[in-house]
């Protein structure tokens, strides 16, 4: 699987030794598959390299590096179409431009019952003070 808008020599494959159960086989073979992928290097648009870097994902590093590990499946090629597909996915949400937040005011109704809510639980907590005999 190639993605559509990145040259595939712009992506970086390496094989390393998947964690987890699987035998003998964890030991021996390099299935797991680390996918690198430099922001700044790759040949995407300015305003897209930009949003890419501020996106909030743990898998972009701060030198706007993305990396990301497929150890899901027991193969390498399975593994390597696992973080090709992962890639993709993380580039298409941080593509679509967030919607303008649009400032709005609390109707008249909210703003009521916010207060009859303050002064019902004002009322509640004023009951269970304790009463001093002293003050009679």
């Amino acid at each position: 699987m190639s993605i559509p808008f990145i040259n595939s020599n712009e992506i970086q494959f390496s094989a390393v030794r998947s964690s987890g159960p699987g035998g003998q086989n964890v030991n021996k073979v390099a299935t797991a598959v680390q996918l690198r992928f430099d922001i700044r290097a790759s040949s995407l648009p300015l305003d897209i390299k930009e949003r890419l870097v501020r996106h909030p994902d743990r898998r972009i590093s701060g030198d706007g590096i993305i990396v990301i590990k497929a150890q899901r499946f027991r193969s390498q090629d399975r593994n390597r179409i696992d973080a090709e597909a992962r890639l993709a996915n993380l580039l298409t949400a941080a593509l679509s431009k967030p919607q303008p937040r649009i400032p709005t005011q609390p109707t008249r109704a909210s703003h009521s019952r916010r207060l009859r809510q303050k002064r019902e639980q004002s009322q509640k907590k004023s009951h269970r003070t304790t009463i001093n005999p002293t003050d009679y």
